[in-house]
């Protein structure tokens, strides 16, 4: 999921082929022209069970389709690996509409109806004015009835680079309220070519939070009274070991 070319390949995988259990459905958020949904449907494949959902906007989507040989009905050249849906950030319908469609498909080896079990989120959090549809977005995907009170809840996958830390840092106050998050593994931090600081999390929806009524403003959904000080805690890390990086440079 990180942007430069050698890393288009997951370390660590993000799919194990040899792990048993229920199939996966990955659900990516904002796919563009599918470049990161294209390289999960080639693992998802290997694994003879998974679902890869590429989502964009509506008017985005005949070009995923195109790009990811999928066809408006669902048919794909990859054997319904992956499926291509309208979700506009923000947008219940979209949402809910996705998690009653996984609800209806039958899975073929016995298992019970499918839900969402990963959400991937290649570096999306730059535009201000879509930081509050997008976290309201992920707070649909990881709510009743999109996940139900018997299911595990999806482990969410975000890469983010930073562009604008005061611009960008509000979403991460109130993305903590919602979700805990961590590093992924040794790739928590990382000094791009540009020397821009770049981080991938691995975030779940703190249960508590359940509960809870999504402000129905964004002012509000961002805003609020109450933050988070976990990204400024990682973001004091990743600024260590960019000194450390830099440091071990000029020697």
């Amino acid at each position: 999921m990180p942007c430069r070319e050698a890393a288009y390949l997951f370390d660590p995988p993000l799919i194990d082929k040899h792990l048993s259990g229920r199939k996966r459905v990955f659900l990516e958020l904002g796919s563009g022209t599918g470049i990161v949904a294209a390289k999960i449907a080639q693992a998802a494949a290997l694994s003879g069970r998974d679902l890869v959902i590429a989502t964009d906007l509506p008017e985005v989507c005949p070009l995923l389709e195109k790009n990811l040989f999928v066809t408006p009905k669902g048919d794909s050249a990859n054997t319904q690996v992956t499926l291509v849906r309208p979700l506009s950030w923000g947008n219940y319908d979209h949402a809910i509409n996705i998690a009653r469609e996984l609800k209806l498909v039958d899975d073929p080896t016995g298992h019970d109806h499918g839900c969402i079990t990963h959400i991937i989120c290649s570096d999306l959090v730059y535009f201000p004015e879509l930081l509050a549809p997008l976290l309201r977005t992920l707070l649909h995907l990881t709510s009743p009835p999109s996940v139900s009170i018997f299911e595990s809840q999806p482990r969410v996958i975000m890469s983010y680079k930073i562009r604008s830390l005061s611009k960008e840092t509000p979403f991460w106050l109130a993305f903590g309220l919602w979700f805990s998050f961590e590093p992924w593994q040794r790739f928590g931090s990382d000094v791009g070519e540009d020397g821009d600081l770049a981080f991938i999390f691995v975030a779940r929806r703190r249960p508590e939070s359940l509960s809870w009524i999504i402000p129905s403003e964004d002012i509000d959904l961002l805003g609020g009274k109450k933050s988070d000080e976990t990204f400024e805690t990682l973001l004091l890390m990743g600024l260590g070991e960019r000194f450390i990086h830099t440091q071990n440079i000029i020697q």
